[in-house]
């Protein structure tokens, strides 16, 4: 079971009762487009998207997501809110004193895009914001795969969507590798800045039931179709 809303979603979160999400699963615009120095061409490729999209121009609060995030989160669930170098201390600061645990969980890219004039290091990292009280629900495996690193590649074809072409697409494999961490099956997965649906595809995959919120209509149209043919191949593989 999935609902999708085509709405902000800071409007749409004040709509959902007390206590009914048990894990947020979620990637805000990280506001780094005014650092962009333009796109970058490369040789042979499509110029590297260094200006984001006009929406990442749209100042992000987190002080703005507090309330209702404090407020539809189960006593047991979990909260994982991707992030940059320049707002994590801003997470850190609304956020911290208001959970049990503030944690960071790093995304390693094994195929990040290139420095082809070799001035800087690659941007082969991304930052996860991990919050939990405590009694939160947890399924831990070994020592060794509990680390707060996972390493995958970005999306690439053909699960990187060309139309609409989100710039931030994350891979459903990093995020089935969180929501069956930090949920159960049959729990409800809900994402905010739902983009192209990802997390949604991820969340079907697992076994779980999914709430998203996306305001752009061509990111929304394209989630829908995503997890429309992630409930069908669902529902064969089981029958």
């Amino acid at each position: 079971m999935s609902r999708l809303i085509n709405k902000d979603c800071m409007e749409y979160m004040k709509t959902l009762p007390d206590n009914c999400i048990d894990l947020i699963l979620t990637d805000p615009p990280y506001n780094i487009s005014q650092y962009s120095t333009g796109n970058i061409p490369l040789p042979g490729r499509e110029a590297l998207n260094n200006d984001i999209a006009s929406w990442d121009n749209v100042p992000l609060e987190p002080r703005n997501l507090l309330f209702d995030f404090k407020r539809i989160i189960k006593p047991d669930g979990n909260i994982f809110v991707f992030t940059s170098y320049n707002s994590i201390g801003k997470w850190h600061e609304v956020f911290d004193s208001e959970f049990d645990t503030f944690q960071f969980f790093i995304w390693h890219k094994t195929n990040p895009a290139p420095k082809i004039y070799k001035n800087g290091f690659l941007n082969s990292c991304e930052m996860i914001v991990c919050l939990w009280n405590k009694g939160h629900k947890w399924n831990f495996s070994t020592q060794n795969k509990m680390h707060n690193f996972f390493e995958s590649p970005i999306c690439m074809a053909p699960e990187r969507l060309r139309k609409p072409k989100h710039p931030a697409q994350k891979p459903v494999k990093l995020l089935s590798h969180i929501i069956n961490i930090a949920s159960n099956p049959g729990d409800i997965v809900f994402d905010p800045f739902m983009g192209v649906g990802s997390t949604g595809v991820a969340a079907i995959k697992c076994g779980r039931r999914f709430v998203g919120c996306e305001i752009d209509k061509s990111y929304y149209d394209a989630a829908c179709m995503r997890i429309d043919t992630a409930q069908t191949c669902e529902f064969n593989n089981r029958y």
